[in-house]
């Protein structure tokens, strides 16, 4: 039976967590810390269940049904698990986040060198697609390519900043935002969705399990243990980073009080600490962060609709490239403007569906509970969307459900459904077999 050498596995789990370092993961947490002052530690906590604990437990949710997203959905039904899915990939591929790699390493590494003109960041995506492109033709090499060359490299580039945040703080902690003074657990967890890690963690399993095949290993058990390993190993990795960016945030108030992004706090720290040079080792690191991560949100898109499609994984690579080109011109504001409120609403449902598939063997049938609790966080998470959006649309009662203004109304409706639906399996008994 074909196993992994320990240097193999180790180099999965840089990959692992090379692919889910990207923007978000870099911009979001500074400015967290920078807002949330003196409850920057329990802000991070939240922030930690959402841009850590949720990824890595769907990475072992696929690990265990075999990488696919189809798969884990399947008691849902096809259409609706498909629809999900579909939703998923497209977000977190050339509609929002593989567009925003492109964007935000220009935004921080790039414009603050060559000015913010259209045509200096048309020329830099053009280039980085490209790369994206080469890379992605070849989804058998990743392994090579990413957890052996490309993560260490970002590791490195990362550990640095890490240190020098804790080594070098650049100024006192300042006042934390009204919101943060009210929630900050709930800000924080809210704030972690929007590094799309746990949608990433949903499009990367396939990835991942396909980089542990390409070395021949083909045992199931195998598969799901090496998998689990490298969620874990991605895990450490992604709080170690998260730690140091939440402390860089918070010690920023001395030279980026006004700022509105995390981008502009990380490039006044660098700037600050490093000087000159230090634009140059920001723009590397997050180039860097920004085309692993690109890479792997390409790849996994393409190897999930050439199922799909009459088109083979090499001409979907293509178009997605072009299409994340065009979208990444939109620039970085208007991009984060737009996901909010997607992401908001269908984070819920992910989220639901990961944490009940570890649930499965509890109950006489997973699509009497699974279905309706679904059902009832996609139509919260839309209310939450819609809100966030600053959209009219809704009646004056959706403006005060349980938890609304932390932005989790979906939560209390989920639990009360699950706990009806759990009352209805009992009382149905086992489905019956249909006869052949």
């Amino acid at each position: 039976m074909k196993v992994l050498k320990g240097q193999d596995i180790l180099a999965l789990g840089f990959m692992t967590f090379a692919l889910f370092v990207g923007a978000g993961n870099i911009i979001f947490p500074p400015i967290v810390g920078l807002q949330s002052g003196p409850h920057v530690w329990m802000a991070a906590l939240g922030f930690l269940v959402t841009a850590v604990g949720l990824p890595v437990v769907t990475v072992i949710a696929l690990a265990k049904v075999g990488g696919g997203m189809d798969e884990l959905s399947s008691p849902i039904g096809k259409i609706a698990g498909g629809l999900l899915a579909a939703a998923a990939y497209l977000a977190v591929g050339p509609l929002f986040a593989t567009p925003r790699t492109a964007t935000v390493s220009f935004e921080v590494g790039v414009a603050p060198l060559t000015g913010e003109s259209p045509l200096a960041l048309f020329i830099y995506s053009l280039v980085y697609f490209l790369v994206v492109l080469a890379v992605s033709m070849y989804p058998g090499k990743l392994l090579d390519t990413v957890g052996r060359f490309l993560a260490p490299l970002k590791i490195i580039a990362l550990a640095v900043l890490g240190i020098a945040a804790f080594a070098l703080p650049a100024g006192t902690i300042g006042d934390a935002q009204p919101a943060y003074v009210a929630a900050p657990f709930s800000q924080g967890f809210i704030q972690g969705y929007l590094t799309m890690d746990t949608l990433g963690a949903l499009v990367f399993g396939i990835v991942i399990v396909n980089a542990i095949r390409s070395r021949g290993v083909e045992s199931p058990r195998l598969i799901t243990r090496y998998a689990v390993i490298a969620g874990l190993i991605a895990g450490v990795g992604l709080t170690l980073v998260y730690i140091s960016l939440f402390r860089l945030g918070a010690g920023s108030h001395d030279i980026a009080a006004t700022a509105t992004n995390g981008a502009v706090v990380l490039h006044a720290y660098v700037q600050h600490t490093f000087g000159s040079l230090g634009s140059g080792f920001l723009a590397v690191l997050i180039a860097l962060a920004c085309l692993v991560t690109a890479v792997g949100l390409t790849c996994a898109c393409a190897e999930y609709f050439s199922r799909l499609l009459p088109l083979s994984y090499r001409a979907l690579v293509v178009i997605l490239a072009a299409f994340s080109l065009l979208v990444s011109n939109l620039g970085l504001t208007k991009l984060i403007m737009f996901s909010v409120p997607v992401l908001t609403a269908i984070y819920p449902p992910c989220i639901v569906l990961v944490g009940l598939s570890f649930c499965k063997g509890m109950w006489h049938s997973q699509t009497r509970i699974m279905a309706p609790v679904m059902a009832v966080s996609l139509v919260f998470g839309v209310i939450d969307a819609i809100k966030g959006a600053g959209l009219q649309w809704l009646p004056s009662w959706a403006e005060h459900l349980p938890l609304s203004e932390q932005g989790l109304a979906w939560l209390v409706p989920c639990v009360a459904t699950l706990v009806v639906a759990v009352v209805c399996d009992r009382l149905l008994g086992k489905p019956r077999e249909v006869m052949a």
